[in-house]
């Protein structure tokens, strides 16, 4: 278990690192496609270190989702969960200290943080707009994810779809919200964000917990039973 929980926490951390200092430090010179593929490639290059050991969740929506849809135990959900929390929220000190460093960084800036409104959100979406656009994302990555990992799937190929299924989603929501789909990546940069992204911070942990369970569900209602 200790393995496990360190897995998960270095893995998070590389997804909130990764994706979201791309989003800090390189958007403008590598746009939309840039940072939704960065996103998508810490999925990739992770679940082929940490798969083995963790199953690479990443992602306490993942967590409880693959729960919801009977394919992880209920007594690693909460430190799972933990350790995801932990790993976001060290990326996202890491990021503000690389940051800072830069004499025109504004720390009260997004900083890759999540926001709905028109102060919150990149093309000034609506609350009603984000949550439902978080909820059916969410619920449709956790649906890759059940599938792609499914026995009958080839599993070789499994961190493949799930990545390209993370770019497929940036791709769509970034501009809505900057894409949360993932509790631990909105709490990690959220910290360190303007006061307005902590305040709306709750709308990207509730839409993709809920979004997660029902896209599980969804999945273990359509596959046929063994």
């Amino acid at each position: 278990m200790f393995r496990k929980l360190n897995a998960e926490l270095i893995g998070t951390f590389w997804l909130v690192f990764g994706g979201c200092g791309s989003a800090i430090f390189a958007a403008q010179g590598i746009g939309l496609l840039g940072v939704s593929l960065a996103f998508g490639l810490t999925v990739v290059t992770m679940a082929y270190a940490i798969g083995p050991i963790s199953g690479c969740h990443l992602n306490p929506a993942v967590s409880l989702g693959l729960w919801a849809g009977g394919r992880f135990n209920a007594r690693e959900l909460v430190p799972y969960i933990l350790a995801q929390l932990i790993g976001g929220a060290l990326a996202g000190g890491a990021l503000y200290l690389i940051a800072s460093g830069s004499p025109s960084f504004d720390p009260m800036s997004g900083f890759a943080a999540n926001g709905y409104g028109a102060q919150g959100s990149p093309g000034s979406y609506s609350l009603q707009s984000v949550l439902l656009a978080e909820l059916l994302l969410t619920a449709f990555f956790l649906f890759i994810i059940m599938g792609a990992t499914d026995k009958l799937a080839p599993s070789d190929f499994a961190p493949l779809a799930i990545g390209l299924g993370l770019t497929l989603i940036h791709l769509i929501s970034i501009p809505i919200d900057n894409t949360s789909v993932n509790p631990a990546r909105s709490l990690g940069v959220a910290f360190f964000a303007n006061q307005l992204f902590q305040q709306q911070l709750w709308a990207f942990l509730v839409a993709p917990l809920v979004g997660g369970v029902l896209g599980a569900l969804a999945y273990r209602a359509v596959r046929k039973a063994d």
